[in-house]
């Protein structure tokens, strides 16, 4: 499942055959859903352009990878332990005990998400939903948490909108179709594919706040046993976002080639996370952070708040990205 199924489901890694400048043994680590999230973006541009290896490390493929808390314990157990997680992973793989630590922030948007109804629908805002039924990928996941944070944003009352499971994006889109729920989530670049399909009823990036989606990750052993290593992810990676920004087009290109989209929906769905700024340098923002958390809670995934101060390590950031915000 994708992030947006299930925020334990996102492990975006830079994980590839990875060696560093000089002739190392290359290690694999494992990558969730490569080519079908724009999470991974700025991995993509960043092989493309050579930054990776700029930076120090050369990054050379991408082995798409299951997901879940599975992902997370082979990443972990694997020669480079570095990925990029959904907050919920990380949060879990620490409460199960293991050596993880967090060491740069990933994604900060949720403008790929959304909430459509059928062209004809006299559903035309989030109030209108109450006493109808709507299709989420599946209960406890991210499709469910967004809906619940727009809906308490919107002064709507939650427990009068029911949601129904309905197992995956397309799954939800042919209930709609056939009149069994009033609305239904979908993300891009599905929702840019079928625009004619379907109205929509609210953009969860219009209504919510910047927050944190995903966070890289890995063992504080291997952090203090290769650091200039790691650094060098990082950096190649931030370097990526940087590229991303400065040259969307480019970057749509590189991503239309690497996640075998179509040339113009590739276009549209870069566009369409720029101006949001999805893509984060690395830096961590407690406040993006905590608005994820206050999400899990709505979901049950968490039931307090989050000591950062025991998971955050920006010393491995870039000089001019390691003050935490």
């Amino acid at each position: 499942m994708s992030f947006h199924q299930s925020l334990r489901s996102l492990v975006i890694a830079a994980t590839v055959a990875v060696a560093t400048v000089g002739g190392a043994r290359a290690d694999e680590i494992s990558v969730t859903q490569w080519g079908t999230s724009l999470y991974g973006a700025p991995y993509a541009v960043a092989m493309a352009d050579g930054l990776f290896k700029k930076a120090g490390v050369d990054i050379t493929s991408i082995i798409g990878s299951g997901g879940g808390g599975t992902t997370v314990r082979n990443l972990l157990a694997s020669d480079t332990p570095y990925g990029e997680v959904a907050i919920a992973a990380a949060l879990a793989a620490q409460r199960q005990g293991l050596d993880v630590i967090i060491v740069n922030a990933g994604t900060r948007s949720v403008a790929e998400a959304s909430l459509v109804t059928m062209p004809a629908s006299p559903i035309k805002s989030l109030k209108d939903l109450e006493g109808k039924k709507v299709a989420i990928t599946s209960p406890k996941g991210v499709s469910e948490m967004l809906l619940l944070m727009a809906l308490k944003e919107q002064g709507v009352d939650a427990s009068k909108v029911e949601r129904v499971a309905s197992g995956g994006y397309v799954n939800g889109l042919t209930m709609l179709e056939q009149g069994a729920v009033a609305a239904a989530v979908l993300i891009e670049p599905l929702s840019i594919i079928r625009a004619d399909k379907y109205r929509t009823v609210i953009s969860y990036g219009k209504v919510l706040p910047p927050m944190a989606t995903s966070v890289g990750i890995t063992t504080s052993a291997f952090a203090k046993a290769n650091p200039a290593k790691l650094k060098a992810i990082i950096a190649g990676r931030a370097a990526g976002v940087d590229a991303l920004y400065a040259d969307p087009a480019k970057a749509a290109t590189i991503i239309a080639k690497d996640f075998k989209l179509e040339p113009d929906i590739a276009k549209i769905a870069v566009n369409n996370m720029i101006g949001p700024r999805m893509w984060s340098r690395g830096q961590f923002s407690i406040a993006e952070l905590d608005r994820t958390v206050d999400g899990l809670k709505l979901i049950g995934e968490v039931t307090t708040d989050v000591d950062w101060s025991k998971l955050l390590e920006p010393a491995y950031l870039p000089a001019d990205l390691q003050v935490v915000k």
